[in-house]
């Protein structure tokens, strides 16, 4: 949501490969806490999520050290290694997918 806006619940569980149940409980425990909030979608009876001014927060703050990070255990693979893993694992993800 921090890349893309706002997003529905179906849509949260479809892009984290995850039970539409699991992304509701955690969403509502989002909102409880303050980092998201629904907002108002082109079909009112959609129910849309944004990062709340809070959440935004949160996330720049946590965005800096995922950052420092993945610079650190990616040390010394190429941009195209890095690529190429990236395509893999999709590949095997897919195989998982369609297994189960």
């Amino acid at each position: 949501m921090a890349n893309n806006g706002t997003a529905t619940l179906v849509e949260l569980s479809h892009y984290m490969s995850v039970e539409k149940p699991t992304v509701t409980r955690t969403m509502t425990r989002l909102e409880e806490l303050g980092y998201v909030e629904h907002v108002v979608g082109k079909d009112k009876r959609e129910k849309r999520m944004q990062l709340s001014a809070a959440g935004q927060k949160i996330y720049q703050d946590i965005r800096v050290t995922i950052d420092q990070f993945e610079q650190e255990i990616l040390e010394g693979i190429t941009e195209k290694e890095q690529i190429n893993a990236i395509r893999i694992m999709g590949i095997i993800r897919d195989n998982i997918t369609n297994k189960g």
